[in-house]
C-alpha cells in the first residue's frame, strides 16, 4: 500500500506539473509493470490494478482541468522479461478490455517495436488504423544488444 501511495503521489505531482508549464501530452511509461515468473504472479489482479490506477489518473485530470492526451508507451521488455505493455496490440487490447480506450492513446517508440520481434513501423501502423496513435518518440537501437538504448535515427527508411 505505501509503494501504491507513493507512486499515485509521484504521479499526481507530475500531472500537476506538466499541466503548469502547458504540457500538450501525458506520458505513462511503465518500465516496471511485467513478470519475470507466472509462479509467483496473479496476472489478473495486477491488470486489474493498473487499470485502477489510469482510473485515478483520468479523475485527477478531469479533477485539475488538464485538458491533455494521455498516452502508455509499450515497451516488450526491461527490466522484466514479460512487460503488461508488450506492444501498440496489447495495450490497445488491455485499454478496451477495461474501458479505458476513450481516455487513452498510445505514443510509439519504433524501437520498442523492435524489440518486440516487430517490423519498425508495426506499432506505429497498428495504433494508426485504429485511431489510437498519440504521439511517436523517434528513436533506435541496437538489435544486436536487445535492450533499449535510445539512439538517434540513423536509417532514413525507418523515418520516412
Amino acid at each position: 500500500a505505501h509503494v501504491f501511495a507513493y507512486a499515485a503521489a509521484q504521479v499526481k505531482k507530475a500531472m500537476e506539473v506538466t499541466h503548469e508549464l502547458g504540457g500538450e501530452n501525458y506520458v505513462f511509461w511503465g518500465g516496471r509493470e511485467g513478470y519475470n515468473s507466472l509462479l509467483n504472479t496473479d496476472v489478473r489482479k495486477e491488470l486489474d490494478h493498473l487499470a485502477a490506477f489510469f482510473r485515478m489518473a483520468i479523475e485527477h485530470k478531469k479533477k485539475i482541468g488538464f485538458k491533455v492526451q494521455l498516452l502508455i508507451e509499450p515497451k516488450p521488455k526491461e527490466p522484466t522479461k514479460h512487460q503488461y505493455d508488450y506492444d501498440a496490440q496489447t495495450v490497445m487490447g488491455f485499454l478496451s478490455y477495461y474501458g479505458l480506450d476513450k481516455d487513452f492513446k498510445l505514443n510509439i517508440e519504433p524501437n520498442h517495436t523492435t524489440m518486440a520481434g516487430h517490423a519498425y513501423e508495426h506499432d506505429v501502423e497498428m495504433c494508426s488504423r485504429y485511431g489510437m496513435l498519440g504521439s511517436i518518440d523517434s528513436n533506435t537501437g541496437d538489435s544486436s544488444l536487445g535492450w533499449d538504448t535510445d539512439q538517434f535515427p540513423i536509417n532514413l527508411r525507418d523515418f520516412a
